[in-house]
C-alpha cells in the first residue's frame, strides 16, 4: 500500500522526520519496500525568470539567455529550447546541480563562444515526464526564486509499505497512524462524523437473502448530485497511491477505502431496476459485467448484489458496470457492507479479480466502523457534489465482535526474552486501544479493539476433520487460552521494536545433529545419485500435461483433470514421470540432439478413488544410442539398458535381488514383446521397463528406439536394521561348475536360474547366465541356456561323490521346473 507523507500527517501530529517514521515502521512490523521522494532529488531547483532571449550569435539553433535567479543575480544561459522566450519563467539549474532525466551533474561552461553558466530545465530533464520539445513554461504568478518542488506540491514524499495477511487494520492510512503514535511518534488526531440529517425516504432498500453473501449492510442515497471530476486535492492524492481518478463520487470511495480502510461502492439510483438491492448467492449460469469491462461467469459460491433484473456486483469485490455511476448521476446510493472474509477470498481467487476492497475484506476491516463510514462519506459527496441525502436502508446485524484476552507478565520474558516493567506493558496494549477490563499483580486482561480482527479471534487454521471428537475437543480449548496471549506477547514486543528483542539461539538437543532427511527423502536421494552415476541427467519436468497426451500412459481419467490450469496444455497432472521425460526427449531430438539420458525422481498421479493419489517414482528415459568408448563401439539403446538401469537403483536401495521376480504384464504406453515387471512376490510391484510403444514414439515424432523405466520407491520397503557382526568369511574356496541346457525358447531365463539356486541352498551360494544360444544346431523352438554354479562348502572341502550329488541335484531341479534337459 502507498500512502504520501501528507496523507499521513492528516490522521497523525508529529514532527517526525521521514526518515524516522520509515524505520519505525518496520521496527513495528510494518515492513517499508519504498519511498518515492521527488523533492530529494529537485530540492536545489528554483523558479527564475527570463529577462532576455536574444539568438545566440554563432548557432542558428540555439538561445542567448540573460536570467534572474530572483537572489540579485543574473546568469547567461545557452539554451536550445523553442520555446525559450523574454519574460517567461521556467525552472533553473546551477553548477553543481543532478540532472535526474540525463545522469549528469551541471558545470560551468561556454557554447559556442558563449559562457552557459546555468540551465533551463524540461520536464524530461527534471525525471517529471517525457516531454522534452521545450523548457518548462511556468505561470506568471509563479514566485521568483521559490524552491521549484516546494511551489509545485512536489516536497509530499510516498511510502510504500508491506502488510502481512493478519493486519487488516494497517491497509489504511488511519490504521498507520494509530500504531505510530502508539509507537510513540505523535498523537492519533480525533476524527469524529457529526451524523447528516435525512431529507427523504431511501428510494432503495436492503433485503439479506441468504446471511452467506454478507452479514450486515447499510446504505443511503444522495439525490441531486453533480457528478463531475473530483477536485485537484483529491486528484492528487490517488495518483500519489497508483490511482486513476475517475469522477468524484467514484473517487470518494477509493478515498475512503485507503484513508479509514473501509470499501464503499456506489449505484446510480436511476439503473437500478426494482426498489430492493437483494445480498444472496449467484444462480446457475448468471454472469456479470464488471466495472473492469470483463464478464464473469459466476458460480452458486459467489455472493452477489443483486436487483429485480439479476446480479448488479460480486460482493466485497467488484460493482457491475451497468449500475455504475457517471456523469450522467443525479442520485447516487451507497453501499456499505460487512463480508465474509473468507467467501471474498474465494471469490476473487475463482475469477482472478485483484481489487483494493478485495484485499481489505479478505484480511478482515473493523465491524464496528460501518455507520461512522456511511456518514463520513455522504457528508463528501454533499460537500464535493452537493445534493440532499435520504434516510439510512439497513439490512442485516452487527456481529458480536467484542472479546477479550489475558496476558500473564512472565510470559513476555518467558516467550519473548524480554524483561518489560508491568506498566510499560500495560501502557503498550493501551496506547494501540486495548482496553483493560481485570488486572492483578501477574496478568491483566484486556478488551479486544474492533479494528484488530486478528487478536483473539478463531485462529488461522481449520482442524483436522478426522481428529476424534475428544482430541478436538481438547485442541480447540488449548488454542483458545493460547493463542489470544500469544497474539498480546507479539503486540507488546513489536511496539517497542522488532530489534529491540534479543536475539536467542534455539537451545541445542544433542552434541550431535540428528539426522534431517527422512527414509523416504534419503532413498530418493540414493536413487539420484544411482542414475546419475549411470550417465543419466537428473531433471525436473512440470507434474502436469495435455490431457490427450497423457492418454497415452493411462491417464484418462477425470480425477486428474486441474481445475485452474496454468495454460491450456497443462489441464492433467501426469500418471508417470516417463510422459513428461519423454517430452523433453523430443524437444531435444528436434533440436539435433538424439541421444539423450534423462531421469528424474518425482511424483505419479493416479485415480484417488483407487487409494494412494500420488507415487514417488525414479524414472529415466533413454533414446537413440549409447556412449561410444575405446572398449565398445555405440549401439542403439534396448529394453536391457532401461532393465539394468532399474535394476541398479534397487539393488542400491537395498532389495534382495535373488527375490526379485519378472513378468512381462508392463503398461500398454510400453512394446508388448520388449518389456517387463519387476516384482517382490506377486503383488508388490517394484518397477517396469522396457522399450516404449512404436505408436507412442511416432506420436512424439521421434525417430526411436526410446527405452524408459520406472521405479516406485514407495513400494520399496525399508531396509531392516540387524545388528553388525563379523563378515562372513568361509575358510574354504568357492567351487564353479557349468551347465548347459536345453530349453523351450518360451521359458524364462530366471525360471531355470531360480530352480538351480533352490536345489540345495546349504551349497549353492549363487547361479549366474552367461550364454543364451539359438541356432541350426539346436532342434527348432529350442534355445540353449549355460549357467555357473557356485558352490560354497563351510564345514569341510567337498568330496568329488558330493559334487556329483550336488549338480545332479541342480540338473533335477531344473529338469522339473523348465522341462530342460542337460545338453551333450
Amino acid at each position: 500500500m502507498k500512502f504520501p507523507l501528507s496523507w499521513l500527517r492528516e490522521h497523525l501530529e508529529t514532527d517526525a522526520t521521514l526518515e524516522t517514521i520509515s524505520t519505525t515502521l518496520s521496527a513495528i512490523g510494518i515492513e517499508v519496500e519504498g519511498i518515492e521522494d521527488k523533492a530529494a532529488q529537485l530540492a536545489s531547483f528554483r523558479i527564475a525568470r527570463v529577462i532576455e532571449a536574444v539568438q545566440h550569435p554563432n548557432a542558428d539553433r540555439l538561445r542567448q539567455l540573460r536570467v534572474d535567479v530572483g537572489d540579485g543575480r543574473e546568469l547567461s544561459v545557452v539554451c536550445g529550447a523553442p520555446n525559450a522566450r523574454t519574460g517567461m519563467k521556467g525552472v533553473l539549474a546551477v553548477p553543481g546541480d543532478f540532472i535526474p532525466g540525463t545522469g549528469i551533474t551541471l558545470k560551468l561552461g561556454e557554447i559556442r563562444g558563449v559562457k552557459s553558466e546555468a540551465m533551463m530545465l524540461s520536464s524530461r530533464e527534471m525525471g517529471l515526464g517525457d516531454d522534452h520539445s521545450g523548457i518548462v513554461d511556468l505561470p506568471e504568478d509563479a514566485p521568483l526564486g521559490e524552491s521549484y518542488v516546494k511551489w509545485a506540491g512536489l516536497d509530499d514524499p510516498v511510502i510504500e509499505i508491506k502488510v502481512t495477511p493478519n493486519r487488516g487494520d494497517a491497509l489504511s492510512v488511519r490504521g498507520i497512524a494509530r500504531d505510530l503514535a502508539a509507537a510513540g511518534l505523535g498523537t492519533l488526531k480525533p476524527w469524529h462524523v457529526a451524523p447528516v440529517t435525512a431529507a427523504y425516504p431511501a428510494p432503495l432498500h436492503w433485503r439479506i437473502a441468504d446471511p452467506r453473501a454478507c452479514i450486515w449492510v447499510l446504505g443511503r442515497a444522495v439525490r441531486g448530485v453533480k457528478n463531475g471530476p473530483s477536485p485537484q486535492w483529491l486528484q492528487d492524492r490517488l495518483v500519489a497511491i497508483g490511482l486513476r481518478p475517475i469522477s468524484a463520487l467514484v473517487d470518494i470511495t477509493n478515498y475512503f477505502t485507503f484513508a479509514i480502510g473501509r470499501p464503499l461502492h456506489v449505484f446510480d439510483v436511476a439503473k437500478v431496476s426494482g426498489t430492493e438491492l437483494t445480498m444472496r448467492m449467484a444462480r446457475p449460469g448468471e454472469e456479470l459485467l464488471a466495472l473492469n469491462g470483463k464478464t464473469y461467469a459466476l458460480t452458486e459460491d459467489d455472493g452477489v448484489i443483486a436487483d429485480a433484473n439479476g446480479a448488479e456486483a460480486l460482493g466485497g469485490v467488484i460493482g457491475g458496470e451497468h449500475s455504475g455511476c457517471d456523469e450522467t448521476t443525479t442520485e447516487c446510493f451507497i453501499e456499505c457492507a460487512l463480508f465474509d472474509p473468507v467467501r471474498i477470498a474465494l471469490s476473487g481467487r475463482r475469477h482472478d479479480v485483484r481489487t483494493d476492497a478485495r484485499s481489505r475484506f479478505e484480511r478482515g476491516i473493523d465491524p464496528a466502523l460501518l455507520p461512522t463510514a456511511l456518514e463520513a462519506a455522504t457528508r463528501m459527496i454533499q460537500e464535493l457534489c452537493g445534493g440532499e441525502a435520504s434516510e439510512i436502508s439497513e439490512a442485516g446485524a452487527a456481529p458480536a465482535w467484542q472479546r477479550e484476552a489475558t496476558l500473564r507478565f512472565a510470559r513476555v520474558r518467558d516467550l519473548g526474552g524480554l524483561e518489560l516493567d508491568e506498566a510499560e506493558v500495560v501502557g503498550r496494549l493501551e496506547r494501540l486501544g486495548f482496553t483493560v477490563t481485570q488486572r492483578d499483580a501477574n496478568r491483566v486482561t484486556v478488551a479486544v479493539p474492533s479494528w484488530r480482527n486478528d487478536i483473539a479471534g478463531h485462529g488461522a487454521l481449520a482442524q483436522d476433520p478426522s481428529l476424534p471428537a475428544d482430541r478436538a475437543r481438547i485442541a480447540a480449548e488449548g488454542c483458545a487460552e493460547i493463542e489470544p496471549e500469544c497474539d498480546l506477547v507479539e503486540e507488546v514486543l513489536r511496539l517497542g521494536g522488532l530489534d529491540a528483542v534479543p536475539a536467542v539461539s534455539l537451545p541445542v538437543t544433542s552434541a550431535v545433529p540428528r539426522p534431517a532427511l527422512s527414509p523416504k527423502q534419503v532413498r530418493a536421494a540414493l536413487a539420484r545419485r544411482v542414475l546419475a552415476a549411470r550417465g543419466m541427467q537428473d531433471c525436473v519436468t512440470y507434474a502436469f500435461m495435455e490431457s490427450t497426451v497423457a492418454r497415452w500412459f493411462g491417464g484418462d481419467v477425470a480425477a486428474l483433470n486441474i481445475a485452474n490450469p496454468i495454460a491450456s496444455v497443462y489441464d492433467r497432472m501426469r500418471p508417470t514421470p516417463v510422459a513428461t521425460l519423454l517430452e523433453a526427449a523430443g524437444r531435444n531430438g528436434s533440436r539435433g540432439f538424439r541421444d539423450v539420458a534423462l531421469s528424474e525422481i518425482g511424483g505419479a498421479y493416479r485415480d484417488p478413488t483407487e487409494g494412494v493419489s500420488q507415487l514417488l517414482v525414479a524414472a529415466g528415459v533413454r533414446s537413440g544410442n549409447t556412449v561410444a568408448n575405446w572398449a565398445s563401439p555405440a549401439r542403439s539403446v534396448d529394453v536391457f539398458d532401461a532393465k539394468g538401469d532399474a535394476l541398479a537403483v534397487l539393488a542400491a536401495l537395498g532389495v534382495p535381488m535373488a527375490a526379485v521376480m519378472l513378468t512381462t504384464d508392463a503398461p500398454g504406453f510400453y512394446h508388448p514383446g520388449r518389456s517387463g515387471v519387476l516384482r517382490q512376490g506377486p503383488k508388490t510391484v517394484l518397477a517396469t521397463f522396457g522399450e516404449l510403444s512404436p505408436a507412442l514414439i511416432a506420436a512424439h515424432d521421434m525417430a526411436g528406439p526410446v527405452v524408459a523405466f520406472e521405479v516406485f520407491l514407495d513400494a520399496i520397503a525399508e531396509p531392516k536394521r540387524r545388528k553388525k557382526g563379523l563378515p562372513d568369511l568361509p575358510a574354504f574356496q568357492p567351487l564353479r561348475r557349468d551347465f548347459a541346457f536345453i530349453v523351450d525358447a518360451t521359458v524364462p531365463a530366471e525360471q531355470l536360474l531360480r530352480a538351480a539356486r533352490g536345489a540345495e541352498k546349504t551349497l549353492v551360494a549363487d547361479v549366474v547366465l552367461f550364454d543364451r544360444y539359438a541356432g541350426e544346431k539346436l532342434p527348432e523352438g529350442k534355445i540353449s541356456l549355460a549357467i555357473q554354479a557356485i558352490l560354497q562348502p563351510r564345514e569341510r572341502t567337498l568330496t568329488d561323490a558330493e559334487i556329483e550329488a550336488v549338480t545332479a541335484k541342480i540338473v533335477a531341479a531344473v529338469a522339473k521346473a523348465t522341462g530342460a534337459v542337460l545338453r551333450g
